[in-house]
């Protein structure tokens, strides 16, 4: 059903590349990101998860399928069911909270085929520039979970996996100095 999303395994060289900016989105891009969000979509649901055998994902870099441009796809469920897209070229985040939060349970990544224990900083809120898919220069303001996403799929275009922003030394906070969410 998927066949054409093959995601990268962390060991690959060329998630560690940092991506192109992007000019113009091919035709077959811009399929693949219809692709990537339907991916994405049934990977949060139970049970097409299980039927397609889909690790449960939020969001893709096209750095994942082998793709050296900046872009980033995320498809966020905000209520049961019900999910918002986000499809975003040359993003770049334009402002920061001072709050930094970490996801309790850890990061992952579907890029990533096994766990990583310890938290990763990120900030609580994020506003974030680029373009969509026609060319239009967009804006988002994103908070909390949605916010922690932006930030790991931008890094991907970085050629930063979140495990390099886990303290080796203390992996988990423990010390309040960053909320868990």
């Amino acid at each position: 059903m998927f066949k054409n999303i093959n995601i990268l395994d962390e060991k690959d060289k060329r998630l560690r590349k940092i991506s192109e900016e992007v000019t113009i989105l091919s035709k077959e891009e811009k399929q693949l990101i219809k692709d990537i969000i339907k991916f994405l979509t049934y990977s949060q649901i139970e049970k097409l998860a299980e039927k397609y055998d889909l690790r449960p994902g939020m969001g893709l870099a096209f750095p994942q399928v082998a793709i050296s441009k900046r872009v980033i796809i995320i498809v966020y469920e905000y209520e049961e069911g019900k999910f918002d897209n986000y499809v975003v070229i040359n993003p770049k985040i334009i402002s920061h909270s001072e709050e930094l939060i970490a996801a309790d349970t850890g990061e992952g990544c579907l890029s990533v085929n096994r766990d990583v224990e310890g938290h990763v900083p990120r900030f609580a809120r994020v506003t974030v520039e680029g373009y969509d898919e026609d060319g239009n220069k967009i804006h988002i303001r994103s908070r909390e979970e949605l916010s922690i996403a932006f930030q790991h799929e931008i890094d991907h275009l970085n050629g930063i996996l979140f495990y390099d922003r886990i303290n080796k030394k203390k992996p988990f906070i423990t010390d309040g100095s960053i909320r868990l969410i």
